[in-house]
């Protein structure tokens, strides 16, 4: 394969969905109350997508070196296992691209640096964390059923919450519950991909939260969070964040959809099929992220 597309598969392109769905959350807040600025959230959102595509090649590496890759599973994403990147190359990978990473934070930090209380000091700290935990979460944690809480920090409350708070300065209610709607519409990416995977997950030791309870409980905790996200924005019209009409034609659709996309999942049950649904289910996240920024911030 070209190395340039070798390189941009192994990024995964299509999941940077999920990291730009929280930032443009946590931005429709802030246009909502009247505290946006562009240089801020623009660079939230190159940070995010830098972060996703580290926490991509780590996945990539390690589960080449762990001997984890399924036949079934490969793809151009898993460019160590095609034999199309060499372990050594893919460490030079993250560690520019965690390197950039870490630039771009601290640009943050310049651009902000008058207008935080800690004067930044609070984005180094975080920043640093969400680098720690891209390799704990690869490399431990989700073996031990801790990656669904992370998915509702690092793809709710830290981006949302964060994006929000480097335009604001402060952190409201409003806030931290649009950051539970985020994290648990993405946490249904990680519960369908560990649907999928239960078996293998079950042989290799990964003890998922569907492993752990089973394939039913499974499909129910994937309905289960499309359900809460619904029900926090529900939550969302007695703060004024929504209106009763928004509520319908943004949320409402999402839970619809999800719904749909659940009964099939079901009917599925096993197999490479359950890629369709990791499709639609990356499709019911997107448009519920950007119905409900249109709702928030229009």
């Amino acid at each position: 394969m070209n190395p340039i597309k070798a390189w941009i598969w192994a990024m995964r392109p299509k999941t940077l969905t999920g990291a730009m769905v929280p930032v443009v959350m946590g931005c429709a807040l802030a246009i909502r109350d009247g505290v946006a600025q562009w240089r801020p959230a623009l660079l939230c959102l190159l940070f995010a997508g830098l972060m996703q595509m580290a926490a991509n090649l780590i996945n990539d590496l390690y589960d080449f070196l762990k001997g984890t890759d399924r036949e079934d599973r490969l793809g151009p994403e898993r460019a160590c296992a095609q034999g199309w990147i060499s372990p050594h190359a893919m460490k030079w990978g993250i560690g520019v691209t965690l390197a950039l990473a870490a630039l771009t934070g601290l640009g943050m930090v310049a651009v902000c640096y008058r207008t935080l209380p800690w004067h930044g000091a609070e984005l180094v700290l975080l920043g640093a964390l969400c680098m720690l935990f891209a390799f704990l979460y690869t490399t431990y944690l989700s073996y031990r059923g801790w990656g669904d809480l992370l998915v509702l920090l690092f793809f709710g409350l830290v981006p949302v919450g964060g994006t929000y708070y480097v335009q604001a300065a402060t952190v409201t209610p409003e806030v931290v519950c649009a950051s539970l709607v985020s994290g648990l519409c993405i946490d249904a990416l990680l519960v369908v991909n560990n649907y999928r995977d239960r078996e293998q997950d079950r042989v290799s030791g990964k003890r998922t939260l569907v492993v752990r309870w089973g394939e039913q409980v499974g499909s129910y905790l994937y309905l289960g969070v499309g359900i809460a996200a619904w029900l926090l924005c529900v939550a969302m019209v007695p703060m004024g964040v929504l209106t009763v009409d928004e509520l319908v034609w943004a949320p409402t659709a999402y839970l619809l959809l999800h719904f749909m996309t659940w009964r099939r999942m079901v009917a599925i049950g096993k197999g490479k099929e359950l890629n369709r649904i990791l499709g639609e289910t990356s499709r019911n996240m997107a448009l519920m992220g950007l119905l409900w920024s249109l709702a928030v911030a229009l």
